[in-house]
């Protein structure tokens, strides 16, 4: 299969640079049993589409504010450097991504905003290794006032991060901190509709995949075989496949909010279909083909072309089914991305 089979038009005017307010007044396309229901819906209608006994997996996974500036120490020329933190390897070394690289060499002090300080202490693939002069509970704190929310590039080529996307870019559910991107879907999730929602009978459980930065790379090979996904670390807990397999049995259906809720789940999935605790690293690729074993829905916003999470859509609801949603996405002029719309979909197996 070729990437180019998950290329389409999208008008820049439709990128949403800001949230929908309040959350839940975002738009909602719900697709079910093989079609896109005409009907208009906003996510606070989710009490009407959702079932008694359904089970919601949120991912709790908190954002950082991991994007840095400061500038490097060598020589006359002052020389600005931009750093984003991606996963720390302990002894207060963090794999980040920096610009310009080029212009780091190994040895190098940079003085980072917030009187923070590091030094390169070499690469990992495309990734720079930063020393930082801190342990990481002490870096975490202080990149609370020194960091930038680091929004998706989409968004930051048109604006800098502000005060207000501190609160914008993360889930009511965020707990665990960890995270480089959001888990989007769950942006629309505001405490007023989960109450709406468990007062019905719908029940939340939780799994943590820290969102790497790998969830915006382009996809630069032609055959989509031949991309390697990026490693993101996640936890799937007893409790959690305790409510998945309860809601199984009472004939409920287990709805993933957002595709990493949905990647983390299936990761933990055994061939028999069975759910098993897992903590430690996931570079799952869902295509179309692959067969879904705990995830009967999912929540999830309007994707970059040829992204491997579109093509995650492709394989939840088929091929030609995606391209549906798409099109009729963008003649409706729904908003997408990170601050978007979304879509509520669900398998044919699903409904049977």
């Amino acid at each position: 299969m070729l990437v180019s089979d998950f290329d389409f038009s999208l008008p820049p005017a439709l990128i949403a640079e800001r949230p929908a307010v309040p959350r839940e007044s975002a738009r909602l396309l719900h697709f079910h049993d093989g079609r896109i229901d005409p009907k208009e819906w906003v996510v606070r209608d989710l009490p009407l589409l959702l079932r008694p006994r359904d089970l919601l997996v949120f991912n709790d996974t908190k954002v950082i504010p991991a994007r840095l500036f400061g500038r490097r120490e060598r020589g006359p020329a002052e020389v600005k450097i931009e750093a984003l933190l991606l996963k720390s390897l302990g002894n207060r070394r963090w794999t980040a991504m920096a610009k310009p690289a080029r212009r780091l060499k190994p040895g190098d002090a940079v003085a980072f905003d917030g009187g923070i300080r590091a030094e390169t202490a070499g690469r990992e693939g495309d990734q720079i290794i930063l020393a930082f002069d801190r342990d990481d509970g002490e870096l975490l704190s202080a990149l609370e006032t020194a960091g930038a929310m680091p929004l998706p590039p989409y968004i930051a080529a048109q604006r800098p991060a502000d005060a207000r996307d501190r609160s914008d870019y993360q889930t009511v559910f965020a707990e665990k901190a960890g995270a480089v991107a959001a888990p989007t879907a769950g942006l629309h999730f505001t405490p007023d509709l989960i109450g709406q929602l468990k007062s019905i009978g719908i029940r939340f459980a939780r799994v943590t995949l820290h969102v790497g930065a790998g969830t915006f790379l382009p996809v630069k090979v032609e055959r989509v075989e031949d991309h390697r996904m990026h490693a993101e670390w996640g936890q799937v807990t007893p409790e959690t496949v305790a409510m998945v397999q309860e809601a199984k049995a009472a004939g409920g259906r287990v709805i993933a909010i957002g595709t990493t809720s949905l990647r983390l789940l299936e990761t933990a999935a055994r061939a028999n279909g069975s759910l098993q605790p897992f903590a430690g690293e996931t570079d799952i690729f869902i295509t179309p083909g692959f067969d879904f074993r705990v995830a009967d829905g999912l929540m999830t916003n309007f994707h970059l072309p040829k992204s491997t999470l579109l093509m995650l859509v492709a394989a939840f609801v088929g091929l030609d089914g995606q391209r549906a949603i798409y099109r009729h996405a963008v003649e409706k002029g729904f908003r997408f991305y990170s601050y978007g719309d979304t879509s509520l979909l669900f398998r044919q197996a699903a409904l049977k």
